[in-house]
């Protein structure tokens, strides 16, 4: 293994990590910490001081009018940030959320402030699903990928792409309301496109898996984990019933889980509460990611609680993405006690005194 200039203890930290994923202890949970880099840590660097201009109109996180703006923009961002905890910087090459979609030939429509896809499945019967060495998205991944490789060696890792999966891949395709009409009426077609949406998934991800993996085999999507890393979800899950989630996603969840060697599972608003007990039911879910969305209590609220202590129970992780601040921080350790051992917690610091306060924090008797 080797440090990385952005984050000299690399090495420390991944096996922090590996022992965490399988299972030990470290004496608290884990805890991605960013924070700005001091100014007086930039040097005369002038790079480091002048953030790239974004192309008109471009999405800065997902644009690709310009790949060489992408990567500035990726090593602006690192050079002026610090990582503390179990956080290792890892530049993102994402295209959208949703990735896959537009490998399998959704088009992405792109504002300054977000991009969606249009649907590329307008009669069922005339539905392809196929890999497509040639698409333009899918070629311009790759090219992307190994831009970020090249100029991040040493300093950085690549993470994985949000390639996102199952239904809320094939509503992308097909659009929200015709694919919840198509559960009903040809529910056989959502079954077999299902099954050919994983195998597809599969493909990609290995082909990005074998790019992107670092020396040790490690890999890298919103955390490092030893071995290949990857995120699921279905945020599609809020318009159906959980016995229709148990049918449908329950399949491809437990296919996927079992190729990859550690995973967590986006759940996503008070809409996808009723799944909790079908998505505790899949071995091979390690860690559950909430986020409560939006209108409601924020993610460390105690309303919550009651779901981490269900999803620990399970033998299961807890992740929390946002909302921990040291008030916060106390709060969890009062409730959860040694059980904060199970919980990954990410968070933006706004100074490194901060950031180790909170590690110090956080450490559990």
């Amino acid at each position: 293994m080797s440090s990385l200039e952005y984050r000299p203890d690399a090495d420390d930290v991944r096996k922090r990590l590996s022992e965490w994923w399988n299972g030990g202890d470290i004496g608290r949970p884990v805890m991605q910490i960013i924070t700005p880099r001091p100014e007086a840590a930039l040097g005369d660097n002038a790079a480091l001081r002048k953030e790239p201009m974004a192309p008109d109109g471009c999405c800065p996180h997902y644009t690709t009018q310009s790949l060489t703006y992408r990567v500035e923009r990726e090593e602006y961002l690192w050079s002026r940030h610090m990582s503390f905890g179990e956080d290792i910087p890892a530049a993102s090459p994402c295209l959208g959320p949703n990735c896959l979609a537009l490998y399998l030939g959704c088009t992405a429509v792109e504002r300054r402030d977000t991009v969606w896809f249009e649907p590329c499945i307008k009669d069922p019967d005339q539905a392809v699903f196929e890999y497509d060495a040639d698409n333009r998205y899918w070629n311009l991944q790759l090219r992307l990928i190994r831009l970020l490789l090249q100029a991040g060696r040493g300093r950085y890792l690549v993470t994985f792409p949000d390639l996102i999966e199952g239904l809320d891949t094939l509503a992308a395709m097909r659009g929200t309301e015709q694919l919840l009409t198509d559960l009903v009426d040809r529910p056989e077609w959502v079954f077999e496109s299902l099954g050919r949406i994983t195998d597809l998934y599969i493909k990609y991800y290995d082909a990005i898996y074998e790019l992107i993996k670092d020396e040790t085999g490690g890999s890298h999507f919103w955390a490092w984990a030893p071995g290949k890393m990857a995120k699921f979800q279905c945020d599609f899950s809020a318009m159906i019933s959980p016995a229709m989630f148990r049918d449908f996603m329950g399949p491809v969840l437990r296919r996927l889980t079992e190729h990859v060697n550690h995973c967590m599972y986006h759940w996503d608003g008070p809409g996808a509460i009723p799944h909790h007990d079908a998505l505790l039911s899949i071995p091979g879910i390690d860690m559950i990611q909430w986020t409560p969305g939006d209108g409601v209590e924020g993610p460390t609220d105690p309303r919550w609680w009651p779901l981490f202590h269900k999803t620990i129970d399970a033998g299961k992780k807890v992740c929390l993405t946002s909302g921990i601040d040291m008030e916060s921080l106390v709060l969890l350790k009062r409730e959860f006690g040694s059980r904060m051992k199970q919980f990954m917690l990410i968070v933006r610091a706004r100074t490194p005194r901060e950031a180790q306060a909170l590690l110090d924090l956080a450490m559990v008797d």
